[in-house]
């Protein structure tokens, strides 16, 4: 969180707001956590740079994260920041604790240390002596004294916990990856830092004012702390320790924190597992990953201002692959909301409302039917499919400008002779509308919204998708 969020960052919250909405469509009762990690190195040392305290820092950044879910529509329950909720340091202090005495131990190291990861890297997993998630970036030859987690004595049943499913790891890819990871002999890590070298941020370790803990240790602890594990809270123990489902939606570069160490640390303090790591990919430009030195970053607040909040969930849930890296483009983004938004759902909706305000004495009286959501659309939503889930929507629409087509009830209507049969067919169009509003619920919600209220009182929306200025 050392800089604005980026598009990776929308497409994550896009992508888990659509998941929580979907869950409730069966079962109101979803909790959904987001936030930000505060408490990272780099955090300090980009407010070194930029000239400021690291608060007053990570403060600012803690609202531009706020203000983007906002402007995407994100609905959850709960903002969770590391650095300054009080029930999260206690949190973390307790899970410290709560881990078992011989699986912590105090030992000298001396490694490459890469700021960005935020992790101790090996030379085989360097390429060309760099990161290969932050190349250009010089790595920090570290020598201190910390505290180490015996990951290696979990090594056994973190393999049949992922390879059972037991955490379901998705896609199957990243699941091969943690696997290859584990089975590749899993190393002891660094579960704190000096206070020196982390400059006094964070949380220091209970008993040694000398050590603060290690960021992933402290922020991975977010997903229980947020929920009172501290006091153990009736929230807690009804969406962690009783719940059914908790499921994590992360990035891929930080797979083996949410796969391998997490899981270990919550064996060793003998707290429930997480149920699903859905991970997702990297967002390319021309090829390329975004950067700021190449110029090719596209600012999500730039999406939401030249399209608006709908069209930007639309773009990133279909045109943007659930798990594998996908290249945007302003050309692309361009094309799709073009031919998709104004030339698709706009379209339609604004053709058959016309007809409806201008030709049906009342509204349509909808039956349960009429907005009753498939299930295969349910399902492909739940298995984090949403590209598909978005093209079957999109085949709702193709439908509707089909039976326009074939049944031309703008001309029809004219006449009549053929008046009945022309109502009859604008009516079924309008419950059609009723039911792409339904399923658009989860995913462009206030698009459902409008078609929605358009419908039950017969009237034809504001455009619901301007062109774009050439």
């Amino acid at each position: 969180m050392n800089a604005k969020p980026h598009l990776g960052h929308a497409l994550e919250f896009v992508q888990t707001d659509a998941y929580a909405r979907t869950a409730r469509l069966s079962d109101p009762d979803v909790f959904f956590l987001t936030g930000t990690d505060d408490n990272a190195l780099k955090n300090v040392q980009a407010a070194e740079a930029a000239g400021k305290p690291v608060d007053e820092y990570v403060d600012e950044h803690a609202e531009h994260f706020k203000e983007l879910e906002k402007r995407l529509g994100i609905s959850y329950d709960d903002f969770i920041r590391t650095s300054t909720d009080e029930r999260h340091r206690r949190g973390v202090e307790k899970f410290w604790r709560a881990m078992k005495a011989e699986d912590i131990y105090k030992k000298s190291y001396r490694g490459l240390y890469c700021v960005g990861c935020e992790e101790f890297k090996t030379e085989k997993e360097l390429v060309n002596g760099e990161c290969p998630e932050h190349p250009g970036k010089k790595l920090e030859e570290i020598e201190e004294e910390n505290y180490f987690f015996r990951l290696s004595a979990y090594q056994k049943e973190l393999e049949e916990l992922i390879a059972s499913d037991t955490i379901r790891v998705i896609p199957e890819s990243r699941k091969n990856e943690a696997l290859s990871f584990i089975r590749g002999g899993l190393q002891d890590f660094s579960v704190s830092r000096s206070s020196v070298r982390a400059k006094g941020w964070g949380i220091p370790v209970p008993d040694d004012s000398d050590q603060y803990f290690y960021v992933w240790f402290d922020a991975l602890g977010n997903y229980i702390t947020a929920l009172g594990y501290a006091e153990e809270s009736d929230i807690y123990q009804k969406y962690w320790v009783n719940g059914k489902e908790k499921t994590h939606a992360i990035g891929k570069g930080i797979n083996r924190f949410h796969t391998v160490y997490w899981p270990a640390m919550l064996l060793s303090a003998g707290l429930p597992l997480p149920t699903s790591v859905f991970i997702h990919g990297y967002i390319t430009s021309e090829g390329q990953k975004m950067s700021k030195s190449i110029g090719n970053v596209i600012d999500p607040n730039d999406l939401l201002e030249k399209y608006g909040t709908d069209a930007t969930r639309y773009l990133l849930l279909r045109h943007v692959h659930p798990t594998e890296d996908s290249d945007v483009t302003w050309e692309r983004l361009d094309e799709w909301y073009t031919a998709n938004l104004v030339n698709g759902i706009g379209n339609l909706v604004a053709r058959v409302m016309k007809l409806a305000e201008e030709h049906l004495p009342s509204p349509v009286a909808l039956t349960e039917a009429d907005t009753a959501i498939e299930s295969v659309f349910t399902e492909k939503l739940d298995a984090f499919k949403f590209n598909e889930a978005m093209d079957l929507i999109f085949e709702h629409v193709g439908k509707g400008d089909e039976y326009m087509t074939e049944k031309e009830p703008y001309k029809k209507v004219k006449a009549e002779e053929t008046k009945a049969e022309a109502l009859a067919d604008i009516e079924k169009l309008v419950r059609h509308l009723a039911k792409l509003a339904a399923h658009l619920r989860p995913v462009m919600p206030a698009t459902a919204e409008v078609i929605l209220a358009a419908v039950t009182e017969n009237r034809k929306p504001e455009n619901l998708f301007p062109r774009l200025d050439k």
